[in-house]
C-alpha cells in the first residue's frame, strides 16, 4: 500500500478528533506496511540494562590496567611535535583552553587515580598519584608555562608507572 503525499504531510484525524494518534497503516522507510502487533512485540523485547555489563564492566585486572595505560598515553604522549622528539598528548592540547581545559584534564586524571584505588592500590601510592595530579592541575593553570609543564611533567604516565610497579610487587592470585 502506498500513501498519498497528502497523507504524509497532513495525517488524517482519528475518529475521536485527537491528532496525536495516527489513523491508518504504519509505513516503514521502504514503504511497507507494519502491523501494530509486531511493533508491540518489538517494544516488549527492547530494553537497556545498566548493570556492570558493557565496555566498562566485567573487565579483568589486566584489561583494566591496559585501559589505564592507553588513557594515560593518550593524555600525555600520543603525538610527536613535528621536527622534534617532543611528545605531547591531549592534556597539553586541552590545557590550552584557560581554566576549563585544566579542570577537564584534572578530572580525567582523578578518574585514573580512582581506578588505581579500585584495583587495590594502597593509600601511599594513591597519595603520590594525587600529588602528581594536584601539581599538574595547579601548575597547568598558569597560561603557556603551565601548558609547557603539562607536556614535560606527564603526570598520568607517572601515575600509571607507579601503579604498575606496585602491581608487579604483588603476588599473583
Amino acid at each position: 500500500m502506498i500513501m498519498s503525499e497528502d497523507d504524509i504531510l497532513a495525517p488524517r484525524k482519528s475518529r475521536s478528533g485527537d491528532r496525536s494518534r495516527a489513523s491508518g497503516p504504519i509505513i516503514d522507510q521502504e514503504g511497507h506496511e507494519i502491523r501494530p502487533e509486531s511493533l508491540e512485540q518489538g517494544f516488549r523485547e527492547f530494553r537497556f540494562e545498566f548493570g556492570q555489563a558493557g565496555p566498562f564492566g566485567n573487565l579483568t585486572r589486566e584489561q583494566r590496567i591496559a585501559r589505564l595505560e592507553a588513557i594515560a598515553k593518550l593524555l600525555d604522549v600520543a603525538f610527536i611535535l613535528p621536527g622534534t622528539n617532543i611528545r605531547y598528548g591531549i592534556d597539553g592540547l586541552i590545557g590550552l583552553i584557560p581554566v576549563v581545559g585544566d579542570i577537564i584534564t584534572t578530572a580525567i586524571s582523578l578518574w585514573l587515580v580512582r581506578e588505581a584505588r579500585a584495583l587495590g592500590a594502597p593509600w601511599y601510592i594513591t597519595a603520590r598519584m594525587l600529588g602528581n595530579v594536584a601539581l599538574d592541575g595547579v601548575v597547568g593553570m598558569v597560561p603557556f608555562a603551565g601548558d609547557a609543564f603539562d607536556v614535560m611533567f606527564r603526570a598520568n604516565m607517572r601515575n600509571v608507572r607507579l601503579l604498575r610497579r606496585w602491581l608487579e610487587k604483588q603476588p599473583r592470585m
